[in-house]
């Protein structure tokens, strides 16, 4: 004797559809609409706030493209990350836009400086940027240092693989030189064992020399911080991994908040800066001569050479 067939349950008393993965877990389709409208309300007041009480002394700045799942062109974030007077980190920015477009990149400065924010002493980024233009014409006082990182990636990229080794330990003799005089001739040697063959390669160092080694001028403390945009891609490998969890955000609005949201975060755990104590003497005009504070002028005037004659006194 068959069994009578089991009655069904109404469509409106089943659960709604959850969103598996680590961000959506347990949620439906309607927690997550609200919960990406408040990003939104939270993103976009923070791209309002007043800005003229923080002091950035330093500036990273980067383009990070992430995959939106509905639209078929990559949203682009123009990232700002600053360090106060006091030495923390910081979100400055955070913006649509295009990489390599100096108005979009001038839009956002010109934005942040309506709202009070004071130029930077120091910016640092890839050379690639559309941003380098759009700080010269909004904060022309603001000095430039080139992300190594991308530097050594652009120099390698038109290298023969077999000479990849060689090249990265004639970089990082730069890179680590105990001041700006033996960078510069650590940047000679490069040219000379390289320029023969491989001139495009040494012009990506020599053309962008000055702005290369401008973290030198710094305290040697900030160095490791100063030459590259490691604080930019760090925090954005977490946000790139939840958004490949995710398969993506559905628009470009809910890409801009699902970011912030992540950085604003991860903010609360970024450590401050070394030496924090000197990011204030850095904004008041400190000079620092191989990285160390100099007391007087006359601390940076050069030994003489044991070929030049000295001069009688009578």
């Amino acid at each position: 004797m068959s069994s009578a067939p089991r009655p069904r349950t109404p469509r409106s008393q089943l659960d709604e559809p959850t969103f598996p993965g680590p961000c959506g877990a347990g949620l439906s389709p309607a927690s997550i609409t609200r919960m990406t409208a408040q990003w939104q309300h939270e993103a976009t007041a923070f791209g309002k706030r007043d800005l003229s009480q923080v002091d950035y002394v330093y500036l990273w700045v980067d383009g990070i493209p992430l995959k939106v799942r509905l639209e078929q062109e990559k949203l682009c974030l123009l990232v700002m990350l600053g360090v106060r007077a006091d030495g923390r980190k910081e979100l400055v920015a955070l913006a649509d836009g295009y990489r390599e477009s100096t108005e979009s990149w001038a839009d956002l400065l010109r934005d942040c400086r309506r709202r009070g924010m004071r130029a930077p002493v120091l910016a640092v980024g890839d050379g690639a940027l559309g941003f380098w233009s759009a700080l010269r014409e909004v904060f022309p006082e603001t000095r430039e240092q080139r992300c190594w990182f991308h530097t050594q990636s652009n120099v390698l990229a038109v290298l023969p693989k077999s000479a990849h080794p060689g090249a990265l330990a004639a970089m990082k003799e730069i890179i680590g030189a105990e001041g700006i005089d033996k960078a510069q001739v650590a940047i000679a040697a490069f040219e000379r064992d390289y320029g023969a063959k491989y001139p495009k390669a040494v012009a990506k160092i020599t053309g962008d020399a000055d702005v290369l080694l401008e973290y030198f001028r710094y305290p040697a403390e900030h160095g490791v911080h100063l030459r590259t945009t490691n604080p930019i891609e760090s925090t954005f490998a977490t946000v790139r991994l939840r958004t490949r969890v995710t398969k993506g955000p559905g628009s470009r609005a809910a890409g801009m908040a699902m970011a912030y949201t992540l950085i604003e975060s991860a903010q609360s755990r970024w450590r401050a800066v070394n030496a924090p104590q000197l990011v204030a003497l850095v904004r008041a005009g400190a000079l620092f001569h191989k990285g160390t504070l100099l007391e007087r002028p006359v601390d940076i005037t050069p030994e003489p050479s044991p070929d030049t004659p000295v001069s009688e006194v009578a």
